[in-house]
């Protein structure tokens, strides 16, 4: 199908495996409903040399051979799956049949974006959660630049990011970014917005930012180890407190912060002040519950319950229902 453009050339055709033949400077979008049933003839395969194109079953292709098959006239022309289509309208029945007939779930279109990535963004949750249990990638592509959880946090879905993380969800963006050049397509940090914590508290959705932090989601996220603001843009917060207070966040997200663990020491106090710099003043409720915090240790009880978290990691605090422990230390352990 090249896009070369132009009309037909009679004399220039493309044969394969005893297919019919089609020009091979054609280039036209067709409407489906008007298209399937005028090609259905000429789709049949009348040679037993039927190549890759599937299996000879009567005089049509199998569900199952094109399955998988990128189509061009739907999603705004993008080359997509029906799989990646009925995802993105929502449809959770076509969904489930689709897998059921071997549709794959991770296949990504032109864009990087996996079936699962595009029901998110577009707040299919039933959609999103037949896609999870039949295996899809809660993390959806590296090859994208966004992920399920970091788009549900932004929009405030708590109900799709409760689906994400239950199937095991990065809440940070760790598997995106590594400390070396390999493998090619990681990135180094150099700003906290492409971490779910920072755009959940960018757009005050308090609930997401509670649900990361229970996730295990560092409180004070950056690449690798201490915040390296260095590489950072100039003016950029250093770290996720620092972010919180910039964009006028309630004090509600200072005291997750402060009970989560996070180093109040990474806000340069200097420029905190009620006209500190950033799009939106500083909530003089949330500095004060700052200032009250950095002003005083904290209790040995909340500093064990970070050690233990910290010891368990994120990817196993979902064990903690399961440790041979008294319910009220284990919901304490848990933030219930």
């Amino acid at each position: 199908r090249s896009l070369r453009g132009g009309p037909p050339d009679p004399q220039e055709s493309v044969t394969r495996g005893g297919l019919p033949e089609f020009p091979a400077r054609s280039c036209q979008f067709l409407d489906p409903a008007q298209a399937l049933p005028s090609l259905q003839p000429s789709l049949a395969i009348t040679s037993p040399h039927v190549g890759h194109w599937g299996e000879h079953r009567g005089s049509s292709f199998s569900l199952e051979c094109r399955i998988n098959e990128k189509s061009v006239w739907c999603c705004g022309w993008l080359p997509c799956t029906p799989l990646r289509i009925a995802a993105t309208a929502g449809h959770g029945n076509c969904v489930d049949f689709l897998i059921q007939k071997g549709a794959e779930v991770d296949l990504v279109d032109v864009k990087g974006q996996t079936a699962l990535y595009v029901a998110v963004v577009n707040g299919h949750l039933e959609s999103a959660q037949i896609l999870l249990e039949a295996g899809a990638d809660p993390n959806g592509s590296r090859h994208h630049r966004s992920t399920p959880v970091y788009h549900a946090s932004r929009v405030g879905r708590a109900d799709i990011l409760k689906a994400l993380i239950r199937y095991g969800a990065d809440v940070d963006v760790n598997h995106h970014l590594t400390p070396d050049i390999r493998p090619p397509f990681s990135r180094r940090l150099t700003s906290l917005v492409v971490c779910p914590l920072y755009i959940s508290a960018a757009y005050h959705n308090l609930q997401c930012f509670k649900l990361l932090l229970q996730a295990g989601a560092n409180p004070d996220f950056n690449c690798n180890g201490p915040v390296n603001t260095q590489g950072f843009y100039r003016g950029s917060p250093g770290c996720v407190m620092d972010a919180v207070l910039r964009h006028g966040c309630e004090a509600a997200f200072v005291s997750l912060l402060v009970e989560f663990g996070a180093n109040l020491n990474l806000v340069k106090w200097e420029s905190l002040g009620p006209e500190s710099r950033g799009r939106r003043k500083v909530d003089p409720e949330a500095l004060q519950v700052f200032k009250e915090a950095r002003s005083v240790p904290r209790t040995l009880l909340n500093l064990c319950r970070v050690a233990v978290r910290r010891a368990l990691g994120k990817y196993r605090l979902h064990l903690i229902p399961s440790l041979p422990l008294p319910d009220p230390i284990k919901k304490f352990l848990l933030y219930e």
